[in-house]
């Protein structure tokens, strides 16, 4: 019989609540956060919540010198500002090198105005780093995803500034009931995004790119 089934439960709280404050303790492991522009963020948002590992991706705006940007004001040019996620992570369960190398293999790292049909300075990719351990990882994994893929990849590392979450709406948009009305017609929220990243050829881009190494193709 475990150790665990013998001791009471108030004394294995108590033990529990120990080990989260002990320093070095296994049950304190720090959240990692990476921060990553990769076109709509819908997209990127979809993609990174599947990874195991993952607790959250929060889509935003980064990189810009306007405070609290909105939407249209990031949409429209002008603010600096990239469409962007936060991905919280397990650095026990995922590294940050593996997600950087998901993230380059997710995108097409080939294409400096924009992401697929989504053209403009706020849809290109980036990578954000917070300090200078962080941008020598991101060099490093850039450098050998050229090697693999043959090409230049023109997706920037660049210094992490200040993130601002988007509105409520494009959180989770991938996975939304809300009824909407688009270009398809009326259509669940859901439903909208998978039309729109079809209509994109997002997933056939990065296949053509990336082949049997694209990570998220069909999701």
């Amino acid at each position: 019989m475990s150790l665990a089934n013998t001791i009471k439960p108030a004394l294995l709280a108590l033990f529990i609540a120990i080990a989260q404050i002990v320093p070095g303790s296994s049950a304190s492991a720090e959240t990692g956060v990476l921060t990553v522009a990769g076109g709509c963020f819908w997209c990127v948002e979809a993609d990174f919540e599947k990874v195991k590992g993952v607790s959250e991706v929060v889509s935003g705006y980064t990189g810009g010198s306007v405070a609290d940007p909105t939407y249209k004001q990031v949409t429209r040019g002008g603010t600096g500002h990239y469409e962007a996620v936060q991905i919280m992570f397990d650095p026990s369960v995922v590294s940050r090198k593996s997600l950087l190398e998901l993230f380059l293999r997710s995108v097409d790292v080939t294409d400096a105005g924009g992401q697929f049909c989504d053209r403009g300075d706020s849809y290109r990719t980036a990578i954000f780093a917070s300090d200078p351990q962080e941008t020598a990882l991101a060099q490093e994994v850039k450098s050998q995803a050229e090697r693999d893929l043959g090409q230049q990849i023109v997706t920037p590392i660049l210094a992490e500034k200040k993130f601002y979450p988007a509105e409520d709406y494009h959180q989770d948009y991938y996975k939304g009931d809300r009824l909407i009305l688009t270009r398809f017609g009326p259509k669940r929220q859901a439903e909208a995004y998978k039309a729109y990243r079809n209509a994109c050829r997002r997933d056939q881009r990065v296949q053509e790119l990336w082949g049997d190494a694209a990570p998220f193709t069909g999701s």
